[in-house]
């Protein structure tokens, strides 16, 4: 059986759509599936997966689409915040909804407010979760991070040189009683006032060259480092570009480009 998928990046953080409105074509979409489809040599090559589907009531739930996101291994993810971008240009792209309109999206951490407008989409990821203090451990180096729910959770450091991270091949150390589940972790400098840079290992992913998410969580970060008054906005730059992150009355606001590259059918 051959089903058809297509390919998007946001800010080079690549993802597989495989567009499943009514869930018949997939199943509980397996792990290996996943795997296989994410595969930078034998499959498509991937960060992750978003199956596109319809909620089964979306007066209930609040929006017609959610975002079934996996991680390159397969695990879930309860959020990505370059993903969803990519996942509501397709459905602009397919008509599915209206560009310049607000666009409700359901994933696994609730309903998320879109909005498309040219090349760029924003996001209304909601209110952050500063959750304290940890650590995080590249070999025998380890630097106090701060801790921040964005749906998934992040440790955020700051170091001297996003290359004191190394070559981030595996996961960096973390303390698992603070993060049972694995943690996103990402490595931050100070570019400027307003602007910072980072480089991010994924839970599930490895190191990717964007995470949304994980973009939001720094510019929290360096905004409540920074005590910066009042609405603040960030750039904050990634591997694979520049996002701008917003932070105004308890809601991050995340904006940057998505792309379609590529679609077709397989049968991986």
């Amino acid at each position: 059986m051959t089903y058809p998928f297509l390919k998007g990046h946001g800010t080079e953080n690549d993802f597989v759509l495989l567009p499943d409105h009514d869930g018949s074509v997939h199943g509980d979409l397996a792990a290996e599936r996943v795997r296989a489809l994410c595969d930078r040599r034998a499959g498509i090559g991937a960060d992750g997966v978003l199956r596109v589907l319809r909620t089964a009531d979306p007066a209930a739930a609040g929006a017609e689409w959610f975002m079934d996101y996996r991680n390159a291994d397969g695990s879930l993810s309860e959020m990505c915040g370059n993903g969803l971008r990519v996942f509501v240009r397709h459905l602009v792209d397919e008509g599915l909804v209206p560009a310049g309109e607000l666009v409700p999206v359901a994933t696994r951490d609730g309903v998320k407010v879109c909005l498309v407008e040219g090349h760029l989409v924003t996001l209304d990821m909601g209110a952050p979760r500063v959750l304290g203090e940890t650590s995080v451990t590249v070999g025998e180096r380890s630097w106090p991070a701060l801790q921040i729910d964005m749906g998934n959770p992040h440790a955020v450091a700051f170091v001297d040189d996003l290359a004191d991270a190394g070559p981030l091949l595996e996961a960096p150390g973390h303390d698992p009683a603070v993060f049972p589940d694995g943690v996103n972790v990402e490595f931050v400098v100070r570019r400027a006032d307003g602007h910072v840079a980072m480089r991010v290992h994924e839970r599930g992913s490895g190191e990717t060259r964007s995470c949304g998410t994980g973009a939001c969580a720094v510019m929290v970060a360096a905004s409540r480092l920074d005590e910066a008054p009042g609405p603040s906005s960030y750039r904050v730059d990634v591997p694979g570009g520049s996002l701008r992150v917003t932070w105004t009355d308890d809601r991050v606001l995340l904006t940057g480009p998505a792309v379609i590259v590529a679609r077709g059918e397989t049968d991986l």
